[in-house]
């Protein structure tokens, strides 16, 4: 049996997780690390106690702690503590601040050192006691600013501190998912705009189909990185703070600490929330309305909905450039020393384009987790949720941020063989062009139904000599041989008829609409971060 006696000496002797040693930003891993999170706590102690300090701090003096117009009816006469509008009796009668001005000093004095490892493991050695985490760290603070211990956690439930750390902590990571995928957006749009004009042939059902260019596939994949990145923005604007509401979500315990005094209450929660005092990166909106003992769980499953469909768009992405790369026509960046198989040192695999798809599965799959909680939170709260969360949303934005990271590399490196490109569609061509081809014969007194005929005749033939034979497509060379075409065989060459750039539509004039509406404002925006450092490598 393994006892703590047992535990490993070394982190190689114990499992680690390659989110954090091979895929994660180091900034990504600080904001979902314990110091974060414990330090984010002792924020919230201190916003709490600063601001039940300010709300009392002139009981005793003659001033309410609310106004008239705030205050509910007086209910009964008799002690002061008893009645709405009125601050509660403190010990022995006196009336005074529930916290002193010493008290706040002193916390802040500890809680902006930030959490040292010491406390975080004695904070570990208490929970083995009580088997909860947020009283040992309550308990752990107490022992490291023994003059605030009595008040720190007062009128509080354990969520009124998770949760809200919680969502600072998911604020802070949507800002950093939203700028990635800018960055990638900005990354493909620059290189949409290099290869606008380089005709590339298009597939349906991944058969041959209208020919494109390679810049406005690139743009079409930019493109669906702006819808995601507009629904993150959206959560990162929009993101709401659970509140300071107690066991139930009622603000009872609140109610009791401030004599019943809604207006003491209210006072209360918008100073303890204010973004400044608690740390938050930007204003958050007001609370929830209405909260059970947590915010509403449906709240992650809409977060970890929209990263998965910014994984959904990546691993498209991924999977076109590794299917494209299979065609000799795309690769994306390969090391001088990199070694793409170990039995066989030719190959040059798409190793990044893998990792990003089986990373953005793993994304995908993870929002099952948040659809589940949301739909068995039993009343105004059950437990499992915890231990469940713990896994799904770090992990959710530790591995999207890996994949984002690795797609910037991916797209800001991309290598187009424009000659292979042009090569395979040249192959495929003359079957595309025979449409325009037909309509040409026509217009030059041809039977419309039999040249249709002739055409399929032909093409059937050359089909059959290309996919049996291994031979060259001999298509056009066929309908030069065959007189009912005798009026355009002129035009069968590659300036004319057989010109790519005819079949593309308004592909170029599509990337560079996109370009200017979306690519050049992002490259304004971040001019700074790319006169700074070119790109980075991957981890491992």
């Amino acid at each position: 049996m393994t006892t703590t006696a047992d535990a490993p000496s070394s982190p190689n002797d114990t499992y680690t997780s390659p989110l954090a040693a091979r895929n994660a930003s180091p900034e990504m891993l600080r904001l979902w690390s314990p110091r974060h999170k414990f330090n984010t706590w002792r924020r919230i102690w201190l916003a709490v106690a600063e601001a039940q300090h300010e709300v009392t701090k002139d009981w005793g003096s003659g001033t309410g702690a609310s106004d008239g117009n705030e205050r509910a009816p007086r209910a009964s006469e008799g002690n002061p503590g008893d009645v709405p509008g009125n601050p509660p009796a403190r010990a022995g009668g006196s009336l005074g601040p529930l916290v002193t001005a010493e008290q706040v000093e002193a916390l802040r004095a500890v809680v902006e050192r930030g959490i040292t490892d010491a406390e975080i493991a004695r904070a570990t050695e208490i929970e083995r006691d009580l088997r909860h985490d947020v009283m040992a760290h309550v308990h752990c603070l107490g022992e490291s600013c023994p003059e605030a211990k009595a008040i720190i956690h007062l009128g509080c439930t354990s969520q009124d501190v998770v949760c809200n750390a919680d969502l600072i902590t998911i604020k802070r990571s949507l800002g950093i998912i939203a700028h990635k995928i800018d960055r990638v957006v900005l990354a493909l749009g620059l290189q949409s705009h290099e290869h606008r004009r380089t005709p590339t042939l298009g597939f349906t059902h991944y058969q041959p189909a209208q020919p494109v260019t390679v810049g406005r596939r690139l743009a079409a994949y930019a493109y669906d990185l702006t819808i995601v990145s507009e629904r993150v923005g959206s959560n990162f604007d929009e993101l709401q703070p659970r509140g300071f509401r107690g066991a139930t979500g009622t603000q009872a315990s609140f109610m009791a600490l401030f004599g019943n005094d809604a207006g003491a209450v209210k006072r209360f929660e918008d100073d303890a929330l204010y973004w400044e005092r608690i740390d938050a990166p930007e204003p958050m909106f007001q609370p929830h309305e209405l909260t059970g003992q947590t915010y509403p769980r449906v709240v992650d499953a809409l977060i970890l909905s929209d990263l998965a469909s910014t994984a959904a768009v990546l691993h498209k992405i991924a999977t076109d450039i590794r299917l494209l790369s299979n065609r000799k026509e795309i690769d994306e960046p390969f090391g001088s020393k990199q070694i793409g198989s170990s039995a066989m040192p030719y190959k040059r695999n798409p190793m990044r384009c893998e990792r990003i798809c089986g990373l953005t599965r793993f994304v995908m799959n993870l929002v099952g987790n948040a659809y589940d909680t949301a739909a068995t939170q039993w009343l105004e709260r059950t437990l499992d949720d915890s231990s469940n969360r713990r896994l799904s949303l770090p992990e959710a934005f530790l591995a999207l941020d890996g994949a984002l990271d690795l797609m910037h590399n991916v797209a800001s490196g991309l290598i187009v063989h424009e000659k292979m490109v042009e090569k395979n569609l040249m192959l495929e061509l003359p079957f595309l062009a025979t449409e325009n081809i037909l309509m040409e014969a026509v217009k030059a007194g041809g039977d419309r139904q039999e040249l249709h005929e002739r055409i399929r005749v032909h093409a059937q033939e050359a089909g059959h000599r290309v996919k049996h034979l291994g031979l060259d497509n001999n298509l056009i060379d066929l309908l030069k041989a065959d007189p009912a075409f005798a009026a355009v065989h002129d035009r069968l060459t590659g300036d004319d008829l057989l010109d790519p750039m005819k079949y593309v539509g308004r592909s170029v004039e599509q990337t560079e609409r996109f370009v200017a509406e979306v690519v050049e404002p992002l490259r304004e925006r971040y001019k700074d971060e790319l006169a700074g450092a070119g790109d980075t490598e991957p981890r491992v």
